[in-house]
C-alpha cells in the first residue's frame, strides 16, 4: 500500500564544538496506492505552506535550542534528538550540549539531563531518584511497563506529530495508532530498556549481544586513551545512524506490516465464508506475515471461536495447511493436523486420508500441503472433525 523512501542527510558540522546547526534534512516520497498521498521533503515548499500563510508567519525554527548533556552520550537522547529534528519547529533547532544549568534554562526543550520531567515546560529527564515513571503508569491503557529514558519521553510526547510528519497520515488515523504503537514496542521500547540498566530475561544470559543500536551508538564515543574525548563528531554520527534506522524500521512497518494487516483483517472478517465454522481463514496469496496480526485482530473483533488454520497458496500454485501456534513463541497448536497423517506423502497420505491430491504432512503436525485449495480445505475440515469427536487429539 505505503512506499516510503527515506534519505537522511549528513548533519552539517557547527562552527563550536559545543553545538550542532542545522537538522537532519529527511527526504521522504512515498505513493499509496490506497489513500493516493505523497511523502514530501521537509524542505518542501508545498511542506512550507502548511505551517506559515505569509512571511511575516515564517516559523523561526533556528532560534530553538534543544538541550541535552555534553561528555559521553547514549542512545537515548541521540535518538530524543533525531525525533525532534524532525518535526517543523524544531527542524533547524541548535542542539545544545551541556550541563550548566544556566545554558539548559536557555533551551526550549531539554532531554536527558537537568533533573526534571516537566512535559508543561517541555524538561524530559529521566535520572532524578523520583522518577519510575513506564508508558502504562502515565497512559494505563498502554501495556509497556519499562521505564522510560528520554527517547521515550520524548517518542510518548511528541511520537504521532512525528509519524503524522513522516507518513503524511494524520493523527487519529487508525493506521498511524498502530504505527505508533508498533514502534514503541519494537524500537524504542530496548532504546529505554537499556539506558536504564533492565535486562531483557531473568537470571545470566546465555550470550552476550554487541550489535544493538544502542551498542553502535555506543561504539562512537572516544575510546578512553583516544588523545582526543571531543564528542561532537561522534554524536552527529549517532544522530544519522539512529535516523536511518528508525526511518528504515517506518518504512517497513507502513509500506510492508501494514499492508499485511488489512489482508489478514479481510480474511478473519470473511472467515465464515471459507468454513461455518469460523475457524479457517484463506489468503489468496502466500508470503503474507500473518501469525502476529492473526492473534492481535482476534482481541480486536472479538473473534468467539479461536482460528485453528491458515490456507494460502505456494510458489508452484499448491495449497499449504497451517496450524495457528498457541501464541507467537511457542510451537504448541491450538490443534494440530492428525498424528496418523504425520510424515506421509503423496498417494500413500492420499489413500490413508481419502482425499485426493495430497502432497505431504510434516512429521510435526504443523504444516500440510495439497495440490489444490478445495484439497487443502477437506483437510483442514477431517482434523477439526475428528478434534470434535475426540478432544484429547488436539493441540500438540
Amino acid at each position: 500500500m505505503w512506499r516510503l523512501r527515506v534519505i537522511v542527510l549528513n548533519l552539517a558540522k557547527n562552527e563550536s564544538l559545543t553545538n550542532i546547526s542545522r537538522a537532519a534534512g529527511v527526504s521522504r516520497l512515498s505513493g499509496s496506492r490506497a489513500h493516493g498521498r505523497s511523502l514530501l521533503s521537509v524542505d518542501d515548499p508545498r511542506i512550507n505552506r502548511r505551517y506559515m500563510s505569509s512571511e511575516a508567519k515564517r516559523l523561526r525554527t533556528d532560534d530553538m535550542k534543544i538541550g541535552t548533556h555534553n561528555g559521553t552520550f547514549h542512545c537515548d537522547e541521540v535518538l530524543a534528538c533525531f525525533f525532534l529534528r524532525q518535526l517543523p519547529e524544531y527542524k533547524d533547532a541548535e542542539i545544545v550540549r551541556t550541563r550548566d544549568p544556566a545554558r539548559l534554562a536557555e533551551c526550549d526543550i531539554v532531554v536527558d539531563v537537568g533533573g526534571e520531567f516537566d512535559p508543561k515546560r517541555h524538561r524530559y529527564d529521566h535520572h532524578q531518584r523520583t522518577f519510575a515513571e513506564s508508558y502504562h503508569s502515565l497512559h494505563p491503557e498502554k501495556p509497556w511497563v519499562t521505564k522510560l529514558s528520554s527517547a521515550g519521553l520524548v517518542y510518548m510526547h511528541f511520537g504521532r506529530q512525528l509519524l503524522a510528519q513522516l507518513t503524511q497520515l494524520k493523527e487519529g488515523d487508525r493506521q498511524l495508532e498502530v504505527l505508533y504503537d508498533k514502534l514503541y514496542e519494537n524500537f524504542v521500547e530496548e532504546v529505554d530498556a537499556v539506558d536504564n540498566g533492565i535486562s531483557q530475561c531473568d537470571g545470566e544470559a546465555r550470550y552476550s549481544v554487541s550489535s544493538t543500536l544502542s551498542a553502535r551508538v555506543g561504539h562512537l564515543n572516544p575510546r578512553w586513551n583516544s588523545k582526543s574525548q571531543d564528542t561532537e563528531e561522534g554524536f552527529r554520527k549517532a544522530m544519522t545512524i539512529v535516523g536511518e534506522e528508525f526511518l528504515d524500521r517506518l518504512d517497513y512497518y507502513q509500506s510492508s506490516w501494514l499492508p499485511a494487516r488489512v489482508v489478514v483483517e479481510e480474511a478473519v472478517k470473511g472467515r465464515h465464508q471459507i468454513d461455518p465454522s469460523g475457524e479457517v481463514v484463506l489468503f489468496s496469496q502466500g508470503g503474507c506475515p500473518w501469525k502476529e496480526h492473526l492473534f492481535a485482530l482476534e482481541n480486536e473483533l472479538k473473534v468467539e471461536a479461536p482460528i485453528k488454520f491458515v490456507l494460502y497458496p505456494d510458489q508452484n500454485g499448491q495449497w499449504r495447511v497451517q496450524c495457528v501456534p498457541a501464541g507467537l513463541n511457542t510451537f504448541q497448536n491450538r490443534l494440530s493436523l492428525p498424528e496418523e497423517w504425520r510424515g506421509v506423502r503423496d498417494e500413500a497420505l492420499s489413500e490413508l486420508s481419502g482425499i485426493k491430491g495430497c502432497i505431504f504432512v510434516h512429521a510435526g503436525g504443523f504444516i500440510g500441503g495439497n495440490k489444490t485449495q478445495e484439497g487443502a480445505l477437506e483437510m483442514v475440515r477431517r482434523t477439526l472433525q475428528a478434534a470434535a469427536q475426540s478432544p484429547a487429539n488436539g493441540s500438540s
